[in-house]
This record gives C-alpha cells, structure tokens and sequence, in this order.
C-alpha cells in the first residue's frame, strides 16, 4: 500500500482538528479515567478515532491534574503524521520525554539529564555526543558480554522447564536479571560481574524502584483488590516523593562513579562536568537500556513464541547455517541473517517498547494525514501513540498480525522508515543533533543476539503470555533443546 504523499500534500483539504477537552479539570478527569479504568489505552484512541472520522484529534492525556499542569494535546496516530514529532527545527523536545508532566530532577541529582533537553539547548550536544561516544567505544565488548549474560539467563530458564514447576512471568523474572547483568558490565570501564559489585542481586530491584518514581503517573497496577479511584489518587494525582528512592539511587551512583571511571574522564573532555556526566551515563544505563530491555525483550520473546514451530524453524535454520558458515557468531554473521533481522524489526513494529511520543510546537505548523491538513498553533503539545502509527493499515497489510518476513526483500525494507520505535525512522541514525535514541542499533543488535542464542540451543518453543505494568508478562512453558551443533 502507498499513502498519500508525504512531501506534497497540497492537495489534501484544509480542515480544523475535530475534538475537545471538555470542561476545566472535570474534562481531563474524565480522560485520564476513560483512559486508564473504562477503556484502556487502545479502545480511547480506537474511540476516538471512530468517532472524529480522523486520526488527528484534540483530547487530554494523562496524569492531568494535579500533576501537569497541561494536559491538553494534539493526538498524530497515523504513519505520515507521526514524523512530526521527530522534526527538531519545527518542534521542540524541552521536558517533555515522559509526556506532560515532568518528573523531578532529585531523581536524576539535580540535573535535566540529555533525555530531557531540547537540541537546542547548549549541554545537549555534548550530552548527547557523550552517550553516542560512549556506546561506540563498547563495539568490540557487546557480542561476548552479552552472550555470556544469555547463557545464564537460558540456563535458568532450562532449570525451571526442567523442575516441572515454572513460576510465573519466569522469563521476565530472569530477563530483568540478565538485563541488569549485562548494564552493570558493558557500561562499566571493565567487563566487571555485577556480583563483583557493592549492588549484588539487588541491583535490578534498585533500577526498578527508581523507574516506577518516574513512571508511575502512566501506569496502572491491574489488581482487581485495589479500587480504581485509591490507584488513581495513588499513581495519577500527585508525585511520589523523591525522598523515598534517594538512598536506592545514591547507590547506583556511588556503582557507576566507582566502576566508569573512563567513561566518566570522556564526558569530561566533552565539556560536562564528572557529576553531571554520571547521571548522564546512569540515566542512560538504567532507563533507556534496563528500562528498554524490560519491556522489550519480554515482548520479542511473546511475538516469537506465539508466531509458532514454522517460524522457528525458519529462524534455526538461518542462524545455524550462517554461524556454521561464519565459524561463530559474529557481526558479519548477525547482517546476514535477513530473516533474524525481519523478526526484531517486526516486534519492534507491532509492540514498540515506548508507546508515546512528545512534543511542543515551536511555531505554527501544518500537518497532514492520509486525508487532510491540519493546522497546530505554535506552543501546543503534539502527543503521538506509536503502536497505531506502527499498526497504520494503509502502510502495512495485516497490520495487527505479527508477520516474521514482514521486512525481507526489496518492498520490505522499503517499509523500515515506517518503524518508528526509536524516536525516529528505522532508517536514520541519532546525532547530536537529534533525539533520536542513542543506543538505537544496539537495541536491534542485542534483540538480535537473543534470537540467535535461543535458536543455537533450541528448536522450538511455547509461552503464555498475560500483562503486567507497562509491558508483557511471559512464562516460557517448554523449550525443546536441540542436537544441532
């Protein structure tokens, strides 16, 4: 499918955002209540979408009062308008990562770390060149760090299958765990063992409170024995202190400051200060990486493993027959696998790890959909929901389904720039310049090492799958080794 031109779009008509935000405070209630408890996040914008004939509409977003003073947002739902919020020269990205309320700055020292800053704000560059900078120095470590850390993630994996007694969310419990294993060493100086360090077993649960204090005004728990309206005043109304996580935090510094010592020197030479540069680098360890993982990876293992035996046999027989050739797994190997690479970009796709996108128009701006030009006033939020612009039925076919070879071939790789997961298309790269996510082709590379260890090891597998959070809970059933070698 083609949509309407995204350059020329003169020809579309002009017409008036369609929409409301109701009364004053009552009518941001009632969204962030529609939102969370009456409908849920797909069925309000599926709702609203029908209701409005548009995929551009007004509406409130949550937490809305007492905690964003604005909750008042323009909604871009569909592939061709979606990019917008990625334009840096037309919108600005200043306190608005996490949406319409801002978390406090206690819980990052003080600081507005890269995430939160405008490109056009004098410490973002070097912020920004800092984690790029960063990420690069690590290339040669990521293969052997992060396949240790797989095996023993599969190794604890197995013990369960193996004991007939599978707890639940086990391979979220486990993936949590390597994830964090995997930080704590590829964004240390040293390949150094989290167990070797003062954090110990605990370290994931630390990085976990420490994102709830940030997350919390878009979540809801799910438990049926808590009433909605003591969750709402819990998680949506009002801020957890800081207070409460600042011991938790204090000691993920006190880790990084010790075990990043070059890492630290370089953010230095960038023009940051040693403090301000480690909460950079934490901020940059504990959400955009463990934060990232723990949504993501849950995710692709629940796609793979619903997609069936057809697909992992597919996928076996790539990776097998490209290590083999390749005498190992290498990154030469891991670009060849076209099909491995189809399947992350896919789970990407269909269930992006970070649904939301933010920004405020600096100006006047005319967007557009498939259908019409829409005029947003400069100084209004443009707020994105990424899982419909991914799931745009007039860019992709079948696009609810999970379809491993969606982006194999020529027409599939032409679909890429409509993956949008990282804060930009698939097909450009983070600068300094942007706020497109700095980590993005490690994300993909590490989703792809993933699949290839699980398919060295196994031939098939089975899960079932429920929700928890932000993310999906997934509880692998069985794992049926393969003889391959």
């Amino acid at each position: 499918m083609s949509p309407a031109n995204e350059t020329d779009f003169s020809n579309l008509p002009l017409r008036q955002i369609p929409g409301n935000y109701g009364l004053p405070f009552i009518g941001a209630i009632k969204d962030r209540l529609d939102y969370y408890y009456n409908q849920g996040p797909n069925e309000f914008f599926k709702t609203r979408v029908d209701k409005y004939k548009s995929t551009i509409f007004r509406t409130n977003m949550p937490p809305g009062p007492f905690m964003a003073p604005n909750p008042k947002v323009v909604a871009v739902l569909d592939a061709v308008s979606f990019p917008i919020l990625f334009d840096t020269s037309k919108v600005e990205k200043r306190n608005i990562l996490d949406g319409t309320y801002m978390p406090s700055t206690k819980l990052f020292g003080g600081y507005r770390v890269c995430a939160f800053l405008d490109p056009s704000e004098p410490t973002h560059a070097a912020a920004k060149q800092f984690a790029l900078s960063f990420v690069a120095s690590r290339h040669n470590s990521v293969i052997p760090i992060f396949r240790s850390c797989m095996s023993d993630l599969l190794r604890e994996l197995e013990d369960d299958v193996d004991s007939g007694k599978v707890p639940e969310n086990n391979f979220n419990t486990h993936s949590d765990k390597m994830s964090f294993d995997f930080v704590v060493r590829f964004f240390s100086d040293e390949d150094i063992p989290s167990k070797q360090t003062n954090l110990g077993s605990d370290g994931s649960k630390l990085f976990d409170k420490w994102l709830l204090f940030q997350l919390s005004p878009l979540m809801t728990l799910g438990k049926k024995f808590i009433p909605n309206f003591i969750e709402d005043l819990l998680l949506h109304t009002f801020m957890l202190p800081p207070i409460l996580v600042k011991s938790d935090y204090q000691k993920l510094y006190d880790q990084f400051y010790s075990s990043a010592k070059r890492v630290l020197d370089d953010g230095e030479r960038l023009g940051l200060s040693r403090e301000e540069a480690c909460h950079n680098h934490i901020f940059v360890a504990g959400f955009n990486s463990y934060g990232g993982m723990k949504i993501l990876f849950p995710s692709l293992i629940k796609w793979v493993g619903l997609a069936g035996e057809d697909l992992h046999r597919r996928l076996a027989d790539e990776i097998r027959t490209i290590v083999k050739s390749e005498n190992g797994v290498s990154f030469s190997a891991l670009e060849k696998m076209n099909l491995t690479k189809s399947v992350v970009y896919e789970a990407l796709r269909i269930e992006p790890p970070v649904p939301f996108q933010y920004a405020t128009a600096k100006e006047d701006i005319m967007i557009h959909s498939h259908d019409g030009r829409f005029e947003i006033k400069k100084g209004e939020i443009i707020f994105g929901y990424q899982p419909f612009a991914t799931k745009d039925p007039k860019i992709f076919v079948n696009p609810e389904e999970f379809v491993g070879d969606r982006f194999m071939g020529d027409e599939g790789e032409k679909l890429l720039k409509y993956v949008y997961w990282s804060n930009g298309r698939e097909t450009e790269e983070p600068t300094a310049g942007n706020k497109q996510c700095a980590g993005k082709n490690l994300v993909v590379l590490l989703s792809r090492l993933m699949l290839v260890d699980f398919f060295l090891r196994y031939d098939t597998f089975t899960v079932d799958v429920s929700t928890i959070l932000l993310g999906p809970a997934v509880k692998l059933k069985t794992l049926t080794k393969s003889t391959w070698r």
